[in-house]
């Protein structure tokens, strides 16, 4: 009888979780893997704490989550396939059901005594196996606990879930130092108060930007949402004014936009995302290239062509997360257990080369290439064919579509419209609710 595959997991986030739970119950072909999670907690992202900066042991609070976020998908785009949200939540949750779920998700399927909490993997490096067969890749992985233990084990594939939401991403302003107020990150944003009254300048007008602005402005603050994108209809109440991209910051302090104007401000907020960051490893190893805002060359999003047993789980933007996980951990298992055969590994790499050619001949900006948005949906067409699972229900596309005309429309109402499934192609709207808390 064959061995059973080893699989390390890093990172307990939705990604993770997912992971584990796949790989669990395919006990036939796997032993049960081990999942390392730096922190004491599950949830990646999603587990909100007031702390910002680093904790006690000298290593970064990893969560950008700030106290008042909702969610800007529905629920009912949000959910694993197999588990649904309970019904009795709005669309548009509080970021805390969100938590409650992934504890419930790792409870139904036993996921928790696999995960080595308070362990960060300090190195991940591929070992040759020479074999008759040719010879295969195993995988090292140094890991140490918060209490100064170190450890190494091997594995025969790892997943790649540490998220991309804990490195903030600052792009270079030039005169930056002349700046007197404040400079802070989103990352580290987590309530409105303390910019009550002040004048706040927003770098960024994606998610994030638009939201903090609407709940800076709230606050009596006076916003200028700076970006260089198309202008966002916000609702004229809330005094928020839009501007160009800010190109320097003058001797005097004050910040200069593109158009040539100028303004004083007292804090400059970057809501300019995330850079990926994969410490444990050394990724000219792997034939890999990670820029702050780009990995390349991953073959359908996922594994380095030259070593096609380590699996980059949702570096992708602009997705519906939890879907986009699950559809990409049962390609790789399918990968891993041989019912996929891959392409040879100059195939995979002109594949790659040509699908960003295609992206870039359409004037997508290398910053942008991983942004998915409306191509997310053929994405997964394509894995479920290759891997031969079943694909999203074509109604999560038409619903995600919808949500985002209605973000667009109205970035601060959208979230109190609710949605309802019917069946595989149809949802329906639900009576919008009178709005109790906001």
């Amino acid at each position: 009888m064959e061995r059973r595959a080893r699989v390390a997991v890093i990172g307990a986030g939705p990604a993770g979780l997912c992971a584990a739970r796949h790989i669990l119950s395919r006990l036939e072909a796997f032993d049960p893997p081990v999942i390392y999670e730096m922190t004491d907690h599950l949830g990646g992202t999603w587990y909100y704490e007031e702390r910002v900066g680093k904790y006690e042991n000298g290593y970064p609070v990893q969560s950008s989550m700030y106290r008042d976020l909702r969610t800007n998908l529905p629920k009912e785009i949000m959910m694993f396939p197999d588990f649904p949200f309970d019904d009795r939540l709005p669309s548009f949750m509080h970021h805390s059901s969100v938590q409650q779920y992934l504890e419930k998700y790792c409870q139904r399927y036993d996921i928790a005594r696999h995960i080595k909490f308070n362990t960060v993997v300090e190195k991940v490096k591929p070992v040759s196996m020479e074999t008759e067969t040719g010879g295969a890749v195993t995988w090292e992985v140094i890991s140490r606990s918060t209490c100064g233990d170190q450890k190494t084990q091997t594995f025969d594939s790892v997943f790649i879930c540490n998220g991309h939401y804990s490195d903030p991403h600052l792009p270079y302003i030039p005169g930056i130092e002349h700046f007197k107020g404040k400079v802070l990150h989103s990352h580290a944003y987590r309530y409105p108060e303390p910019f009550a009254n002040k004048s706040v300048v927003v770098l960024g007008a994606r998610a994030s930007g638009v939201d903090i602005s609407i709940e800076l402005a709230k606050v009596n603050a006076q916003v200028i949402l700076s970006h260089n994108r198309p202008t966002i209809s916000l609702p004229p109440p809330l005094g928020i004014r839009q501007a160009s991209a800010v190109v320097g910051v003058l001797e005097d302090g004050s910040l200069q936009f593109q158009d040539g104007s100028v303004t004083q401000a007292d804090v400059l907020l970057f809501c300019t995302g995330y850079n990926f960051n994969f410490p444990f490893l050394c990724p000219s190893d792997l034939g890999l290239d990670v820029q702050d805002l780009f990995v390349t060359p991953l073959y359908k999003y996922l594994l380095p062509p030259g070593f096609p047993s380590i699996f980059f789980i949702g570096i992708c933007k602009i997705i519906c997360p939890f879907i986009h996980f699950d559809c990409q951990v049962k390609f790789a298992l399918a990968v891993l257990e041989g019912s996929v055969e891959l392409p040879t590994q100059e195939e995979m790499e002109k594949e790659v080369q040509r699908e960003v050619q295609r992206k870039q001949d359409t004037g997508v900006q290398m910053k942008h290439l991983l942004n998915l948005e409306n191509d997310q949906w053929d994405y997964y067409l394509d894995l479920a064919r290759v891997g031969r699972f079943t694909p999203p229900q074509p109604v999560l596309e038409s619903l995600f579509k919808e949500v985002s005309i209605q973000r667009q429309k109205d970035p601060q109402k959208y979230r109190q419209i609710n949605y309802r499934l019917i069946d595989a192609t149809q949802w329906e709207l639900l009576e919008a609710p009178t709005e109790q808390t906001d």
